[in-house]
């Protein structure tokens, strides 16, 4: 069943652009979250648990190619740019540059614990798994950065981590020791995500001049969160058949579309 969608009075864009930008993406950001809504509650295997696991901590590894390319490259780099600080650095965005960098890497170790409570052993390097539909995404997102226009690379940041709707569906668990530990694991991230979208559509939304620039970035968008829904599909080990995925994708549009409200993050 499709949920309510965002209700305007309550997430105020400010631009009609902005507001645009998120109304392109929802309807794949929804079905990110139906997609986790039906894993988890359709009784799951371990080695089902295991592999949306250990794909997880391969993702949080590795951010956005083109923009990012692995924690601990991005962080020997800004170790090198020390010096820099207050002369050709900002301080203040080194600062942001670093908390990011700790914030994703916390979020791999919360995975990671769990995974290592799934596996009742310790987490292994080669327990972190790229899956094939995260390879096709990550080639996509690289292909924009390094041969698209600025306003599809806007468009990459603005739809990496889904609007966290997994996270937000995660942390709603509860029950079994393993689903605590999820919820946990998932609130951490929820709680440090669930707001970057809203600031990633304002970033977008000063770059769009023209009615043919908001067009460029929502194709950009589409494209983009079409395969985002494939890669947690498979993730999740695919718990909804295409055809109705594509149908719920649908409905939401129409809402969409027939201006019905849907809850705020």
């Amino acid at each position: 069943m499709v949920r309510p969608m965002f209700e305007r009075a309550e997430f105020s864009m400010g631009t009609d652009y902005a507001q645009r930008l998120v109304n392109a993406a929802l309807p794949y950001w929804e079905a990110e979250a139906e997609i986790a809504r039906r894993f988890f509650a359709g009784d799951p295997s371990q080695d089902q648990q295991a592999l949306w696991l250990r794909a997880m901590i391969w993702k949080e590894l590795n951010p956005v190619d083109g923009y990012f390319n692995g924690l601990h490259r991005e962080l020997s780099q800004l170790a090198q740019q020390f010096d820099e600080i207050d002369r050709t650095f900002s301080r203040h965005e080194f600062g942001d540059l670093l908390t990011q960098l700790s914030e994703e890497f916390q979020h791999y170790v919360a995975f990671a614990d769990v995974l290592e409570y799934v596996l009742e052993r310790p987490v292994q390097v080669e327990d972190r798994i790229q899956l094939s539909e995260e390879k096709n995404l990550q080639a996509l997102r690289k292909d924009y950065v390094e041969s698209g226009s600025a306003l599809q690379r806007a468009a990459v940041l603005f739809t990496e981590g889904g609007g966290a709707r997994i996270f937000r569906e995660g942390a709603k668990l509860s029950g079994s020791e393993l689903q605590i530990r999820i919820a946990q694991a998932m609130k951490r991230i929820y709680d440090d995500e669930k707001d970057h979208f809203l600031e990633a559509a304002r970033q977008v939304n000063d770059q769009i001049k023209s009615e043919q620039d908001a067009q460029v970035v929502i194709d950009a968008i589409i494209a983009i969160s079409r395969q985002r829904v494939q890669m947690r599909s498979e993730m999740f080990s695919h718990p909804i058949a295409p055809a109705e995925l594509d149908g719920f994708i649908d409905r939401i549009n129409d809402d969409i579309a027939a201006g019905k409200a849907i809850e705020t993050v």
